[in-house]
């Protein structure tokens, strides 16, 4: 995302852009600050946040602590403002535990929930 963003900055369709995916009903970020963004990146990453920010939904889905986001975000006024809009309202969920990812699945990484919800 970040680089189509760069990309249509220099091409001159960023306006285009962002106004499409504005439109888009739910946005997914995933694997969100896996690695420190720049503060190009994160003025973009601002701009579409912004754009959505209580008028369409944006899923996030992360390996790093939502504590740890703000300093993978850039300047820190602009990482203010990122997880100031992204944090308003939100619903999170924080996951623990192993990962399920595994070649082939163990009994332990298999939880099945009776249909009654006990």
């Amino acid at each position: 995302m970040l680089t189509e963003l760069a990309t249509a900055r220099l091409d001159g369709r960023l306006r285009r852009l962002l106004a499409a995916w504005a439109r888009i009903d739910v946005l997914v970020l995933d694997d969100f600050a896996m690695q420190p963004a720049t503060d190009a990146q994160a003025a973009d990453l601002l701009e579409v946040i912004e754009d959505r920010s209580d008028l369409r939904s944006t899923i996030v889905t992360s390996q790093l602590p939502v504590a740890l986001w703000h300093e993978h975000l850039g300047e820190p006024t602009v990482a203010d403002a990122i997880l100031d809009r992204l944090l308003h309202g939100a619903h999170r969920l924080e996951l623990h535990g192993e990962s399920l990812r595994r070649s082939e699945p163990t009994a332990a990484a298999i939880v099945e929930t009776p249909s009654d919800g006990r």
